[in-house]
């Protein structure tokens, strides 16, 4: 159990697409597990992905219970999802400001599908098939973003919609790290 370092935007490592987990049940799966969740929580994310600690494998964990960083969220089940795979249920997307700890101190307003399936394994390998809307969605489309090489910057349409939280959200304390 450990508490891993989180890449920065800049790392090339954070642009690389991950490889498919082959081997389920291994002590280093384990290990990394456990890392990133022990990680995730000490630095109040709502998700993490194995490439965000340097990991080159398409592992992600999510969930949310109460989170200062982000306090009006609903209720995200812990979620350990191996191999992902999304699509969108409908057209329909909405935007909504989001911050990640490979982009420390800062939120943008990030365009996502409201209503996605997931499906994947767990730390296993038994199936996962999930469809879910709104937050949920948005957290695991952000994740599975960065096993493409994806940081949310790269998503957000217009750039007048991205700073430094204390600028955009003055007095709200939202911390990132």
């Amino acid at each position: 159990m450990a508490i891993r370092e989180v890449l920065k935007m800049g790392d090339p490592r954070l642009l690389a697409v991950s490889e498919p987990v082959r081997a389920f049940g291994s002590p280093e799966l384990q290990s990394l597990l456990t890392d990133m969740r022990d990680t995730m929580l000490r630095l109040n994310g709502a998700g993490l992905a194995a490439p965000q600690i340097g990991v080159g494998l398409r592992v992600v964990i999510f969930g949310l219970e109460h989170n200062p960083r982000y306090p009006e969220a609903e209720l995200v089940p812990y979620t350990v999802l191996i191999n992902p795979t999304l699509a969108p249920v409908g057209d329909a997307q909405e935007e909504g400001w989001e911050g990640c700890l490979s982009v420390p101190g800062m939120r943008g307003l990030v365009p996502r599908y409201r209503e996605l399936r997931y499906t994947g394994v767990d730390e296993t390998g038994q199936p996962i098939d999930r469809t879910v809307k709104d937050f949920h969605a948005r957290v695991v489309q952000h994740e599975v973003d960065h096993l493409d090489g994806i940081l949310y910057p790269q998503r957000i349409r217009d750039l007048t919609q991205f700073g430094f939280n204390e600028a955009l959200f003055p007095g709200q304390n939202l911390v990132d790290e």
